[in-house]
């Protein structure tokens, strides 16, 4: 094998590797940032622990693009809730569009070293949501603070964790809504 050919494979194989892992670091950056809480990327639980005694102050924030004619907004801006205790977040979306309209929402949670100590047992985020022209609907975040939180050097002294939320429109024509 001649050295052109030689360096030809190698550039090809590179190009190939490079291909590859620019398609796998999507879905592996998302499973570290919910593996490990990077970035306030919030976890998935089933149940809470149950109450430890100490409180936190939890803010729900809300978002949109501006392609999405909807209103968007937590129905309680803050609440006080204890650290390891089920809790209930509600917002609500309404359609201000004559005709259907489907988004789906991001979420990030701040400062970013309570996201791995902010778990979601069910959320509107997880799933695409339609609404018809003019439909209201209510839209329910249930959620804890894990209790490790109080054991975490970088985060034991956090008094807010801020919930946010923005909802993007879904391109399924390639129309932008």
């Amino acid at each position: 094998m001649t050295r052109e050919v030689r360096t030809a494979l190698l550039a090809g194989l590179l190009v190939c590797s490079m291909t590859g892992l620019a398609f796998a670091s999507v879905p592996l950056y998302r499973l570290f940032c919910q593996v490990t809480g990077f970035a306030g990327t919030t976890q998935v639980g089933s149940a809470a622990p149950g109450a430890t005694g100490r409180t936190i102050s939890v803010r729900f924030d809300a978002n949109r693009s501006s392609a999405l004619p909807w209103r968007f907004e937590p129905v309680d801006h803050r609440r006080t809730v204890p650290v390891g205790a089920r809790n209930i977040a509600n917002y609500e979306a309404e359609n201000l569009s004559d005709r259907p309209v489907t988004g789906t929402a991001t979420f990030n949670v701040t400062p970013s070293q309570a996201g791995q100590y902010f778990v979601k047992i069910q959320c509107f985020c997880f799933t695409e949501q339609t609404l018809q022209p003019g439909q209201r609907v209510a839209m329910p975040v249930i959620y804890y603070v894990d209790p490790r939180i109080m054991d975490d050097p970088a985060a034991r002294d956090i008094s807010e964790i801020t919930l946010s939320y923005t909802f993007y429109p879904v391109d399924r024509d390639g129309s932008g809504s």
